[in-house]
């Protein structure tokens, strides 16, 4: 028996979807939740052997939780689910150690698939998924320029910024307007926004 923890913060998705895995002989769902600090506190709980996580939720994100339950049970296979086709969102989810990547617009049934592969110990990652991601350009942040904007992101003072990171004003107001011009947008934190919708994050 193949036992999962889903997580999505869109209930009726998570519930259906929930109720759809639970008719397969071979699958028992243990808990359906909403949020990411949920979503580490129901795998924490059951163990489960697969970890269904939405890419994008309220507390932690699914690639927060992903290196967390690497980290703390790498037993646990993580399989996470995006509606985000933006090849960045991959290469995190690979460097957060998941075992599956596939399309909330997928089938049900390749879904289900996705849960048996990774269960048996393979990798799955959706195949238009992977072709966007190896065409796609490279992140034009750098280093430093991504650490500024993390920092900044949530509105914090330039002043903290600068403080936090030991850099001067004038470098912190730097690296956010370059980092503005890459992503073509107005404010730190638009730039931020658009920067992790992207997967440079």
């Amino acid at each position: 028996m193949i036992t999962v923890v889903l997580a999505d913060d869109q209930r009726i998705i998570a519930d259906a979807l929930g109720r759809l895995l639970a008719l397969e002989e071979d699958i028992e769902v243990l808990a359906v939740v909403g949020d990411g600090n949920q979503a580490l506190a129901a795998i924490r709980q059951h163990r489960p052997a697969v970890a269904l996580l939405d890419i994008d939720m309220p507390g932690q994100d699914g690639l927060a939780v992903t290196a967390q339950v690497k980290q703390e049970m790498p037993q646990c296979r993580v399989v996470i689910l995006t509606s985000f086709g933006q090849p960045g969102y991959l290469t995190r989810a690979l460097n957060a150690q998941a075992d599956g990547f596939v399309a909330k617009n997928s089938r049900v049934e390749e879904i289900i698939e996705t849960i048996r592969q990774v269960s048996a110990g393979r990798r799955v990652i959706d195949p238009a998924l992977a072709v966007t991601a190896l065409t796609a350009a490279p992140n034009p942040l750098t280093g430093r320029e991504r650490e500024v904007l993390e920092a900044a992101e949530y509105g914090a003072p330039l002043s903290d910024v600068a403080s936090r990171l030991h850099l001067a004003h004038g470098t912190i107001r730097n690296h956010l307007s370059a980092a503005m011009a890459k992503t073509g947008t107005r404010t730190r934190v638009e730039a931020a926004k658009a920067a992790r919708e992207r997967g440079w994050l």
